[in-house]
């Protein structure tokens, strides 16, 4: 039996959505730092694969909440994955500092900046310190057509205003959350003790956030202008990192995963709407 926590953020909708016989769990259903709870969920429902989808995403929140952060992005995973299920879990680029100049690969070395980065560090560590099999997957730029996502802030921004100003000097690379959760999909059964271990996926190619925000206006038909601005001129309580393109060569030969470009994913996602 499979179990998807957090499972109605923007990944969780779409692997529920290619798994309809999984247990579909939000915090209403299971509290993932209650380990006591955890264990007894999965005792009961036969769970062997937990796909982990759950976080405390809020990057500038995270700041000032360093507890709850903490709570939900390391406790939680370390509770999942003490279970004895096969556990996939879903990290972030922001576990690098961003300083780098080419893409990251799945083992070089981590240097998170904000709390949001070391609490999901932290979870990464967890995971596969607790976990009898586990796969990690670090992702970006994540949007789909469901819940907040930098996708769905530019297109309502897009149709009120007449001109936008978006962050031209962090570059990465967007990534539908449908074409990871079909990614996701074909893991599952490929998992076993020896591919344990952390994986990157995103769509590939490169771009900047008034790169994307731009492609976003162009394919929904906006008039809407974007005028490219440095980091500096919109100031956020948590660091970005200025470069986080991931490498993903790791999973395409490890679980012989194909990946489509970003634009090819963001125009499926606008299909949706």
């Amino acid at each position: 039996m499979y179990l998807i926590t957090g499972c109605k953020g923007q990944l969780g909708t779409e692997i529920a959505q290619r798994l309809p016989d999984a247990i579909c769990a939000d915090v209403d259903m299971l509290d993932i730092t209650d380990a006591a709870a955890v264990q007894k969920f999965v005792d009961e429902n036969n769970v062997d694969v937990i796909i982990n989808c759950a976080a405390y995403t809020a990057v500038d929140k995270a700041e000032d909440d360093i507890d709850l952060a903490t709570k939900i992005n390391v406790d939680g995973p370390r509770n999942l994955a003490k279970t004895g299920a096969k556990i996939i879990h879903i990290s972030t680029d922001y576990v690098f500092d961003g300083m780098g100049h080419k893409p990251y690969a799945a083992d070089d070395e981590t240097n998170p900046v904000s709390v949001y980065g070391k609490t999901k560090r932290a979870g990464e560590i967890a995971v596969l310190e607790n976990a009898k099999c586990a796969v990690v997957i670090r992702t970006a730029w994540l949007y789909s057509a469901h819940g907040n996502n930098f996708v769905k802030t530019m297109r309502r921004l897009g149709a009120e205003k007449e001109s936008l100003n978006v962050v031209a000097d962090q570059i990465g690379t967007p990534t539908f959350a449908g074409d990871l959760a079909d990614a996701i999909v074909k893991i599952i059964p490929q998992m076993n003790n020896e591919n344990s271990g952390i994986y990157h996926f995103t769509n590939e190619g490169v771009c900047s956030w008034y790169d994307f925000a731009s492609e976003i206006m162009e394919m929904s038909n906006l008039d809407c202008v974007v005028n490219p601005i440095k980091s500096h001129q919109y100031p956020t309580r948590a660091v970005r990192p200025f470069y986080s393109v991931l490498d993903k060569d790791k999973i395409k030969n490890v679980f012989g995963i194909k990946i489509e470009h970003w634009k090819k994913g963001l125009e499926k996602c606008l299909k949706q709407f």
